[in-house]
């Protein structure tokens, strides 16, 4: 691709980007407005930030950029401190005016001027949000693993970053019209809920979890949480809450029992974790919003691997392929489920649910029993 083509492609993936925020994240929008016109501007920049990837927009190159910004905003520096949410003229839309443009533009430039090494770092590091409200659609799925076997499970999360979703378990829920866990654990997850409750009456106990990622995220190393903080919109107050309470959680229970996050590719984690059937334990394998970003050959590899281990299962080691993804851009994402035994249950896949991309709305399609 030439330099023209390049550049063109990544002031397009930040007007597109822009145009995603203007409704849940309109300081986020503007900031990626005033970038571009930056970017417009300034030729080196331009082929820097078109050097990150191929595809600018699926490379979330923007996103990247803003979570710098954030960063510096997180870590207390300034301008980014005074300007970035809760600032009331971050967060109120009639507050985005000129001036507040002119505040942007030196926060930009400044920070490629002067935090050259925390923004490189930055731009070449793929956004790992970790939404830990997806929970609350996979902890709904677990259930229904949990009652259609009568095991206990074994988690094994691809894609996992910092594993917070593989505690889902550990978490309560407050959906409504059901509930799930008691009110002391260290974070509630309250989303809207539709449809009939799920399996609350499945004993759900965890024998085992692990988890894989390309670039996991260590909660238990200076300054990790900040940085995947600075991937959640700052508009987002609440995401913000979740995601630090669940960070605070999880590196406690990592810690005690000695579970982290692998680094490793998800084929290559999924080979190995499912070569063999678990005796006693039904194994889930499970992933949100990841399948869109692997290749076609890993998608291939893991679901082979899968289908291999499922040939595989009894009932007494059934496999479970928990999937929590969007059907398509733009439409949310759906929980679906597919389970081996070797007996009645062939790995049919089972839409369970739909939901919000970040789980705070779901329907629940899957009557209990």
């Amino acid at each position: 691709m030439t330099a023209d083509r390049a550049g063109a492609a990544l002031l397009a993936a930040f007007e597109r980007q822009a145009q995603w925020c203007r409704a849940p994240a309109p300081f986020t929008a503007r900031l990626l407005e005033r970038s571009r016109a930056w970017l417009g501007r300034d030729a080196g920049a331009r082929a820097a930030f078109a050097a990150v990837a191929q595809d600018p927009l699926a490379g979330a190159v923007a996103l990247r950029w803003a979570g710098a910004l954030h960063h510096l905003a997180l870590l207390g520096r300034e301008p980014w401190a005074g300007l970035w949410p809760p600032a009331d003229h971050a967060t109120d839309p009639a507050a985005l005016d000129a001036a507040l443009d002119v505040a942007l533009d030196a926060a930009i430039t400044t920070a490629w001027r002067e935090q050259q090494p925390l923004v490189r770092a930055a731009l070449w590091r793929a956004p790992q949000t970790n939404e830990v409200q997806r929970s609350a659609v996979l902890l709904p799925g677990l259930l229904h693993v949990a009652a259609a076997t009568g095991l206990p499970l074994a988690l094994l999360e691809i894609g996992a970053s910092a594993g917070l979703n593989l505690w889902c378990d550990r978490y309560r829920y407050d959906a409504g019209p059901w509930s799930w866990g008691d009110a002391s654990r260290p974070l509630t997850l309250a989303p809207s809920w539709r449809g009939p409750a799920p399996e609350l009456g499945a004993p759900l106990a965890v024998a085992r979890r692990a988890g894989c990622d390309l670039h996991p995220v260590d909660l238990r190393a200076p300054g990790e949480a900040l940085r995947l903080a600075s991937f959640i919109w700052p508009e987002q107050r609440d995401r913000l809450a979740r995601l630090r309470a669940a960070c605070d959680a999880v590196a406690g229970w990592q810690a005690a029992e000695g579970i982290g996050v692998e680094a490793a590719t998800a084929s290559r984690f999924v080979a190995r974790e499912l070569a063999a059937p678990a005796r006693g334990i039904a194994t889930v394998l499970m992933h949100s919003v990841l399948w869109q970003y692997l290749g076609k050959a890993e998608q291939d590899a893991i679901t082979a691997a899968v289908e291999a281990a499922g040939a595989r299962a009894t009932p007494d080691a059934p496999l479970a392929w928990l999937t929590l993804e969007p059907p398509a851009p733009d439409l949310g994402v759906q929980l679906g489920c597919r389970i081996w035994d070797g007996a009645a249950r062939r790995g049919v896949r089972r839409l369970l649910a739909q939901a919000h991309p970040h789980g705070a709305s779901i329907e629940w399609l899957e009557a209990a029993g």
